[in-house]
């Protein structure tokens, strides 16, 4: 699976885990020169605290396009050290 946005790879790997129809990216197949942490935080009831990166191309941020949960809830534990997308990031094969 590859993420891609403005026509950038922002993470590629065979061994995402899908949780919600989310591809969830292992942290070392991240592209780190096109993420930077953003300050942004949600929380799910079974997952956790959600932290947030913005995805950054060619001086281009898509704030909060991506999602990790550094600690999450037993239920969500395959998950961790994990990171899925949205807001415009094309996930394809």
């Amino acid at each position: 699976m590859k993420a891609t946005w403005n026509g950038a790879t922002i993470a590629e790997s065979d061994e995402t885990v899908v949780v919600e129809g989310n591809h969830y990216f292992p942290a070392d197949a991240l592209n780190r020169e096109h993420v930077a942490p953003s300050d942004h935080h949600t929380t799910c009831p079974w997952k956790g605290k959600a932290s947030y990166y913005d995805v950054v191309v060619d001086g281009q941020t898509n704030a909060n396009a991506a999602w990790t949960y550094p600690e999450p809830k037993e239920a969500a534990a395959e998950i961790r050290d994990h990171v899925a997308f949205w807001k415009g990031v094309e996930v394809s094969e």
